[in-house]
């Protein structure tokens, strides 16, 4: 008999995903400024959220963020912006809400997911 590898549910692998990539953020972005004010950050915010689901690990949508501006502050969205604008570039931004308007309900597959979590690993 052989024996088959037990598959990790696709939940699972998304919080997964999701953890390695958020970590990947909080690294890549060190030693600077939440992205929507000048407080040190110390969490990967989303301009837009999750449930833009097409554009959650989108590199440019993720950003360093303090707690109070991605927490309590509804992600501080029009500093957000003006932040975006200023480390990527106007175009960069315009590109990424139109992804994010025709990605809005992707549906992710395992593959994709484990892509993801190899590529982000630490």
């Amino acid at each position: 008999m052989i024996k088959t590898k037990k598959l990790i549910p696709i939940p699972k692998l998304l919080k997964k995903a999701e953890r390695v990539f958020n970590a990947y953020i909080r690294q890549r972005d060190s030693g600077l400024q939440c992205i929507s004010c000048t407080n040190e950050g110390n969490q990967a915010g989303h301009y837009f959220p999750v449930r833009y689901s097409g554009v959650r690990f989108n590199e440019t949508n993720v950003n360093l963020q303090d707690a109070y501006c991605n927490c309590y502050a509804y992600g501080n969205q029009a500093m957000y912006r003006i932040g975006l604008v200023k480390k990527y570039g106007e175009q960069a931004v315009k590109e990424l809400e139109e992804e994010a308007v025709r990605t809005q309900y992707k549906k992710w597959t395992r593959t994709e997911l484990d892509l993801i979590i190899q590529k982000y690993k630490l």
